[in-house]
């Protein structure tokens, strides 16, 4: 169903993860946390863990329709693919650490692909590609803008060694176009429609 209230909607497209994939995940944040002694980081709800194919930003309602009908043509030529979660890392450095994720492993070429097909259907109806080069993960923790240098040194030297468990495989089967709504404790994602992976 897709909202018609008149306000933006905060947009993004994404593969999202199966229940048994987000436990596991958060399994690994609860190990996370306890090298979080200052608590500087803002750990994901495990629901809201997704690979993002593309950040759409502020939306009109009125384009929605568009883009489902553009998501729906590049799924129809994709084809369903595995992947799995894989070690833990961090973007920033130790000066600076900003975020905390899961790589990404398995069928990495098909995912590359599919995310080629959505940037490229997006494109056609205004929204500019990514510039930067794809690199898909999934975000654990996102660290405060007020944390002291010093503690996220520690919290980076800490991931180093952390020795993340392996994890299942999980099935890509649909992309979903997402919403973004900001709360309290943080932003709540919801898809608002689903297209199946239909090629072959």
């Amino acid at each position: 169903m897709t909202p018609h209230d008149g306000r933006s909607l905060r947009l993004f497209i994404a593969a999202e993860l199966p229940d048994a994939t987000r436990a596991a995940l958060a399994a690994a944040i609860d190990a996370l946390r306890r090298f979080d002694r200052e608590r500087v980081v803002r750990w994901v709800r495990p629901e809201g863990i997704h690979v993002t194919l593309k950040f759409l930003g502020s939306v009109p309602p009125a384009r929605v329709d568009e883009i489902r009908d553009a998501l729906a043509r590049a799924a129809d030529g994709a084809a369903p693919f595995s992947l799995r979660p894989e070690g833990v890392g961090s973007f920033g450095g130790r000066r600076n650490l900003r975020v905390v994720w899961a790589g990404v492993g398995g069928d990495r070429d098909a995912l590359g692909a599919l995310e080629a097909r959505v940037q490229s259907s997006i494109a056609a109806l205004g929204f500019p590609p990514e510039q930067r080069p794809f690199n898909p993960h999934l975000t654990l923790g996102r660290v405060r803008d007020d944390a002291p240098q010093e503690a996220r040194g520690v919290l980076h030297d800490a991931l180093a060694r952390f020795d993340a468990p392996p994890f299942a495989p999980f099935d890509v089967a649909h992309v979903s176009l997402m919403r973004s709504t900001l709360a309290p404790g943080g932003a709540v994602y919801d898809a608002i429609a689903t297209f199946p992976l239909a090629a072959g």
